[in-house]
């Protein structure tokens, strides 16, 4: 597919999947959420593809919400349509379920559907001049990408529902106070910052990071006695990988690993 409102960048393992919207703040219209979903497929399918980076072209905006002039044509029956397709349930959680770490690198504006992508990646990285929103209340509408769901899982309920209740943004340094977001850096070493975090964890095996993924994720939904037994399958299912042989040679021969994915 040849994108032209994303850019897709392969290197070192690591994919950067950039909204290139800067014009209108990288907003999510119809065939950017499009480009997202093919993009998404190329880099799931890509085994050299280990980490995978979201962020938003210029300095101004990682992703500053919907398109909302698509809204004035929108009925409940095609907003539902559209939720299980580029929404929440199509596009978010497709990001969400990928097999391999996601990092978004926030850089300017997350509001909306853009606060909603960066909760769906596994680690935030965000610059000092960030800000965070759910506003769609202040249009008469509500969060409708996993804002209502993911959020309070995040940061609890009650500043889930002060956020979502008031519309109001808050900034980098209250984001990472209340746990939205990993770390707060300037805004000049942003891309610095999450390349070093994105080449260590791409350094690692593979097939680790998506049992590790898939187990802290199932924590999230299920009662501590499944997640363990989920755990527990998952270990005994390492000790029957050629990475886990590797891993252990290379430290007891004090040499650095060299995981396949196998």
């Amino acid at each position: 597919m040849q994108f032209q409102n994303i850019l897709l960048k392969k290197e070192e393992g690591i994919a950067t999947i950039t909204i290139n919207r800067p014009e209108v703040r990288n907003a999510l219209d119809t065939k950017t959420r499009e480009e997202l979903l093919a993009a998404l497929a190329d880099v799931a399918e890509d085994e050299d593809v280990r980490v995978v980076i979201f962020t938003g072209a210029g300095d101004q905006a990682f992703v500053s919400g919907a398109d909302i002039r698509v809204f004035k044509e929108m009925t409940p029956s095609k907003i539902l349509e559209f939720s299980y397709s580029l929404g929440g349930m199509g596009l978010y959680r497709k990001i969400e379920q990928l097999d391999k770490p996601t990092i978004a690198a926030i850089n300017g504006y997350a509001l909306g559907g853009g606060c909603e992508l960066a909760l769906v990646c596994d680690i935030r990285i965000a610059s000092e001049k960030s800000r965070f929103g759910q506003p769609e209340i202040n249009i008469g509408i509500m969060p409708g990408a996993g804002g209502t769901q993911r959020l309070p899982r995040l940061i609890g309920a009650g500043r889930a529902k002060e956020l979502c209740f008031t519309g109001d943004m808050i900034d980098a340094r209250e984001a990472e106070r209340i746990g939205l977001i990993n770390k707060v850096v300037p805004l000049e070493q942003l891309e610095a910052t999450v390349m070093e975090l994105a080449r260590k964890i791409a350094s690692k095996s593979p097939l680790m990071l998506k049992y590790i993924k898939r187990a802290i994720d199932r924590s999230m939904r299920t009662d501590l006695d499944s997640g363990l037994a989920f755990e527990a399958q998952s270990l005994s299912t390492c000790f029957g990988t050629e990475d886990k042989n590797e891993g252990v040679n290379a430290f007891l021969e004090k040499r650095k690993p060299e995981f396949r994915g196998r």
